[in-house]
């Protein structure tokens, strides 16, 4: 006999009917099979809470003014610019050395380079040594939990996606961006925006998005993760706490011998087997996706007999 209210079935809900509202917010949506696999799905709980309580309006893009001590970031644009330029030239916003960046790993492909600031926790030593200004203007405003240089060359592209985290609002201030109109430009929910020096965006990146650039010019902007404002206190706190210490495992370093996150170390070690999928699905696609449904249809099989006396 099923147990329809047994506690596997009960979690198997709750999955269902978050994976639901985050497919069907906004205007823009995964197809069913991409849904199904995407990290917003396993993340679809925790974000339903944040847009239960969320304090700015459940929207893609948002004033800027409603996280009024991001100014400061703003009127100091030519100094962080400066920064990031010296950085640049330097060869320092650059991708990752291995696979130690779960967050991030699938744009280095497409052209896609950082440098790191912080990630939820205290400066990068590298980012202390290197742009100490920038470092101190961002550690003046402790709603901003992560930050980073961040460079789109030209022809760089960044395919339609959507954040897993939804207890952040993402932020990004020009720095030096392609002056040829709408060429280089982000989508956000089918709203475009297009990057100017010194001007800045506020924007819910759980909502879908995809960012190109076909000019000829390097697009280097300031990347932040801001704490999303909630309406209450406890959520708030949790929020801060999970940021704190599930993300924060996901760092990782500029240098050698920064420390690097449990999240990220197992991620190296998880992508091997990854690359050993890629190879068979090379080899051949039948066998690679015979096997792939047998692993799922094994671990579902097993999941549907936990539920039976």
């Amino acid at each position: 006999m099923l147990r329809l209210f047994a506690p596997q079935f009960l979690i198997l809900w709750t999955f269902v009917a978050a994976t639901v509202a985050v497919h069907y917010r906004g205007k823009v949506r995964l197809g069913f099979w991409r849904q199904i696999t995407d990290h917003s799905t396993l993340m679809a709980p925790y974000n339903a809470v944040m847009y239960l309580f969320s304090a700015v309006p459940n929207r893609p893009i948002l004033d800027v003014s409603m996280v009024p001590e991001l100014e400061i970031l703003r009127q100091n644009w030519t100094t962080i610019r400066d920064e990031a330029l010296s950085l640049s030239a330097q060869g320092q916003i650059k991708a990752a050395d291995g696979y130690n960046d779960l967050g991030f790993n699938s744009f280095f492909r497409r052209g896609w380079t950082r440098f790191y600031l912080k990630w939820y926790g205290d400066a990068l030593p590298s980012a202390l040594a290197r742009c100490p200004r920038t470092v101190a203007l961002i550690d003046a405003i402790p709603r901003v939990k992560a930050a980073m240089f961040t460079n789109l060359p030209p022809g760089g592209r960044l395919v339609l996606h959507r954040d897993p985290y939804a207890g952040s609002l993402r932020y990004h201030l020009g720095l030096s961006v392609p002056k040829s109109g709408g060429e280089c430009h982000i989508v956000i929910d089918g709203e475009p925006y297009a990057w100017r020096d010194g001007e800045d965006i506020l924007f819910d990146e759980s909502y879908l998005h995809y960012a190109e650039n076909a000019a000829n010019e390097d697009r280097i902007i300031l990347f932040c993760d801001v704490e999303r404002p909630l309406t209450s206190k406890a959520v708030a706190a949790f929020n801060r706490w999970f940021g704190g210490h599930v993300i924060h495992e996901a760092a990782t370093k500029n240098e050698e011998g920064e420390p690097v996150g449990r999240l990220n170390r197992a991620f190296g070690s998880a992508y091997q087997v990854r690359l050993l999928g890629k190879r068979l699905k090379a080899w051949n696609k039948a066998v690679y996706y015979a096997g792939k449904f047998l692993l799922f249809g094994g671990a579902l099989a097993g999941f549907l007999a936990s539920a039976f006396f």
